[in-house]
């Protein structure tokens, strides 16, 4: 066993993870009617689940861990590289958006629109913890995460691939539907607050914003990405 398991709790998280066969399961903690929900699956991937009272994942995990009587320690998942991505279809960069949960938000979208590899830099980004697990709903077993050095580079290299890269941005002047997104395109997200670093927008091929006609103009960056995702789809 590793020395560092990932630590996975909630229904749809753990289903998902029982389906993946990449993960190596090492425990599952579930209550009576949690192993009962997850019935087949547990089957089908052969655990044995440790029958337990909800109380013992409260005292492990804590009072705001909405674990959904399900507590699974399990092998990490190797990520590629870069370079080992498929290079088609779309892919979402992010720079320095550091909270779990709207990356696991973003990864949730990034699997309803079959997005090809969510990108982040390994320093400024979250790590695979329990909460961006629980906030990506099962998400994190389908979308490749990786994890660059340099943004800068990584979007450099995605163009030498063939890929147009957007940079979603509330001051620019092209919204993302008259952008051209000919597959194959990456999309780039910033941080809220402060948006797309400078060096990151001077690497995009163009700017897009999302057009609103209400009187708040602007979304949450996990929300916004969804919304970018369904237009570039459109």
């Amino acid at each position: 066993m590793p020395d560092q398991n990932d630590i996975i709790y909630g229904v749809h998280p753990v289903a998902e993870a029982l389906k993946n066969p990449r993960r190596r399961i090492y425990s599952l903690k579930a209550s009576r009617n949690a192993a009962d929900r997850l019935a087949t699956e547990i089957a089908v991937r052969g655990v044995v689940p440790e029958i337990v009272h909800p109380n013992v994942l409260d005292r492990r995990l804590g009072p705001e861990a909405v674990h959904q009587g399900l507590l699974m320690e399990a092998s990490p998942l190797d990520q590629p590289r870069l370079d080992q991505i498929d290079k088609s279809g779309t892919v979402v960069l992010l720079d320095q958006v550091t909270d779990p949960h709207n990356v696991g938000a973003i990864l949730r979208s990034c699997a309803a629109f079959n997005v090809t590899a969510l990108v982040a830099t390994s320093r400024h980004s979250p790590e695979a913890t329990a909460v961006l697990f629980k906030s990506a709903s099962g998400a994190y077993e389908h979308v490749p995460f990786v994890k660059v050095t340099n943004l800068a580079r990584a979007m450099a290299e995605l163009k030498e691939c063939g890929f147009r890269v957007l940079g979603l941005d509330s001051d620019a002047v092209l919204d993302i539907s008259e952008a051209d997104h000919t597959a194959p395109v990456a999309i780039v997200l910033g941080a809220e607050g402060k948006g797309l670093r400078q060096l990151t927008r001077e690497s995009c091929d163009s700017l897009v914003k999302l057009s609103f006609d209400g009187p708040i103009r602007s979304l949450n960056v996990s929300n916004a990405c969804a919304v970018a995702l369904y237009a570039l789809r459109r």
